[in-house]
């Protein structure tokens, strides 16, 4: 694997346009990007642990404590919904389908939990469920989705794990729908902004439920516990918790417009001292995201990066890129310096497949601060040359 520094005026006339993508879908497949937080100082958030993550960019711009298992009380939720929008997607249920209401979903009631309010007379709508569970963040409505898809609560809850593993989540373990206090039962906040993340990302089509301010079932009207959906208009989502053993606890997204286009930012918060104190640390993460980093358009989609020779293919060359546009959170005012270097296989010999990975883009500041390492990939394919164009290219190898 060789290293070469490209020249930044590839990049010059990008970055100096401050965008974000449109597509929040694109963003996760356009680059893996340093998960290193930034060394800027954030601000001071009371919370036993908190992440943001810039979700245009792939790159989380402040934590603490991330990596630290904590109980996620009904942030569990968030997995839940995940698991039940699989379930949506691969057929195994419908919207309109309607839910029988067991004994253990009814028994839900005992403790004082947060309730959707049903009872082993109804049938509700997996639709109504889900609004349940999302705005109301019942309890009730989780049993009865997990029975719904699983058939049982804990097959559902091997569903969830499963997940959290094919996620590669190490401090993330359930043992239950619903977040209520259980030994073994953790998550942190790293681990959630993964699961927060991707269920934005991989199903966009149900992301509106977490933006909904109440919701009426059984003529009983509740609100959604996220203030910052009536406080912050670029807010639309996601999802409270609390328990005793949790504090209180906050995943919220927004997304704002800026002249380019638009940008997500999503804020984890994890154990603070009440309903106001979560609201608050969570809106000054996100401000302080918005207000210190800019977000940075490196490349379009399919832009060839850098163009190589090959040996014994059809082509001399090949043009190398990424696999979507490449965004890059910087701080403010860095856009312009920062600095690249390709690390790719030498030498390239066909075929080569089109998508093959075969090096990587490393973005950082003036600094030295490492911002990005996008995959490089080949763009267009390269089949292998004829016979006597492989012979020559063999010998001329040979000699070098």
């Amino acid at each position: 694997m060789n290293r070469y520094s490209l020249p930044l005026a590839f990049s010059l006339a990008a970055a100096a346009a401050l965008v974000s993508p449109v597509v929040l879908a694109q963003a996760p497949a356009a680059a893996s990007q340093a998960q290193a937080a930034s060394q800027m100082p954030g601000p001071e958030i009371a919370a036993r642990s908190y992440l943001l993550l810039d979700m245009s960019a792939n790159r989380v711009l402040s934590e603490r404590d991330a990596d630290t298992p904590n109980d996620p009380a009904s942030l569990t939720k968030l997995m839940t919904a995940y698991v039940v929008f699989g379930a949506l997607r691969d057929k195994r249920l419908t919207l309109d389908q309607t839910l029988p209401v067991s004994t253990r979903a009814w028994d839900e009631r005992k403790g004082d939990p947060s309730l959707m309010f049903i009872n082993t007379t109804m049938t509700p709508k997996v639709d109504e469920l889900l609004r349940g569970m999302i705005i109301q963040s019942g309890n009730d409505a989780s049993v009865a989705l997990a029975e719904g898809v699983a058939g049982t609560v804990e097959q559902f809850v091997a569903l969830m794990n499963r997940q959290a593993q094919a996620w590669g989540l190490k401090n993330t373990q359930f043992k239950n729908v619903t977040g209520m206090t259980e030994p073994g039962h953790k998550s942190s906040a790293r681990d959630l902004s993964v699961i927060a993340s991707s269920l934005i990302r991989d199903f966009p089509e149900y992301y509106s439920y977490y933006s909904q301010r109440d919701f009426t079932f059984n003529k009983i009207r509740q609100d959604n516990r996220n203030l910052l959906l009536r406080r912050d208009p670029s807010v639309d989502g996601m999802k409270t918790g609390y328990t005793e053993a949790a504090g209180y606890c906050l995943v919220s997204s927004a997304q704002r417009e800026f002249p380019n286009g638009k940008r997500r930012l999503l804020s984890v918060v994890m154990g603070t001292a009440s309903k106001e104190a979560r609201a608050t640390e969570s809106q000054k993460l996100l401000n302080w995201g918005y207000s210190a980093f800019d977000a940075v358009r490196l490349f379009d989609k399919d832009a060839a990066i850098s163009t190589v020779p090959v040996w014994k293919g059809a082509s001399p060359q090949a043009k190398l890129g990424a696999a979507g546009p490449v965004f890059v959170a910087v701080p403010r005012g860095d856009g312009a310096k920062l600095q690249t270097q390709i690390e790719r296989t030498d030498p390239l010999v066909a075929p080569l497949s089109k998508g093959q990975r075969v090096g990587t883009l490393k973005v950082s500041t003036a600094g030295g601060v490492a911002v990005a390492e996008v995959p490089l990939v080949v763009l267009e394919e390269v089949p292998l040359a004829g016979i006597l164009g492989r012979a020559w290219d063999a010998m001329r190898l040979w000699i070098k």
